[in-house]
């Protein structure tokens, strides 16, 4: 779930659409913005699995438990290291 596997590709792997999520985040983002962009970007890629709303939520949880991402003031930023 969290890392690729036999049965979870990495585009579906948290960690892999953690990737994702880190690369969209350039600038500050509101949580809906960035599922926004989650999704145009996913549907525009063919090869890209469609995550919902709940897997969503869970790798942003990871990348928070991890320090890679801050929320403050209704915003996701990347966490400055």
């Amino acid at each position: 779930m969290i890392l690729p596997s036999k049965h979870i590709r990495s585009e579906r792997a948290l960690i892999g659409v953690g990737g994702e999520v880190l690369r969209i985040l350039g600038r500050p983002m509101t949580m809906s913005g960035l599922w926004d962009a989650i999704r145009s970007r996913r549907s525009v890629d063919v090869s890209s699995f469609v995550i919902d709303y709940r897997w969503f939520v869970l790798t942003l949880d990871l990348l928070y438990m991890i320090k890679a991402i801050e929320f403050d003031r209704g915003l996701i930023r990347k966490a400055v290291p």
